[in-house]
């Protein structure tokens, strides 16, 4: 089993910054691609980014892609997302999870692992 806790949600006004982390813990985290995700009131959960095992590669979704760069650092145990230019659009619990296969985070939309969730609201 692998525990993720997001933190680092809020209110920020639109074209500001906010970084989230994902805290692991279990199963050895370096095993794992983590990705982010994130579900607006009436819409679907949606794919925001992924890293791989190494940290060596990342996956955006295009509507964040230039403006969010995800990272790890695994002797914490930790991935973040830094998201800058937050547009109003962005407002959404995001989510962390994690599987060993970087196609279940970035393809499936299936991960094993789930975080509970962080709210991110970007006001006008």
């Amino acid at each position: 089993q692998v525990q993720l806790v997001e933190s680092g949600g809020g209110l920020v006004q639109a074209g500001g910054s906010l970084r989230l982390s994902c805290v692991a813990s279990g199963r050895t985290f370096s095993r794992y691609a983590v990705g982010w995700f994130r579900q607006a009131p009436g819409k679907e959960r949606e794919f925001v980014a992924a890293i791989s095992v190494s940290g060596g590669g990342t996956r955006y979704a295009d509507s964040v892609k230039g403006r969010f760069i995800c990272s790890r650092d695994n002797a914490k145990s930790t991935v973040y997302l830094q998201m800058n230019t937050l547009k109003p659009e962005d407002t959404a619990v995001y989510y962390c999870a994690a599987d060993e296969f970087i196609a279940q985070l970035t393809i499936a939309g299936k991960p094993r692992y789930w975080g509970q969730g962080t709210q991110v609201t970007v006001s006008t």
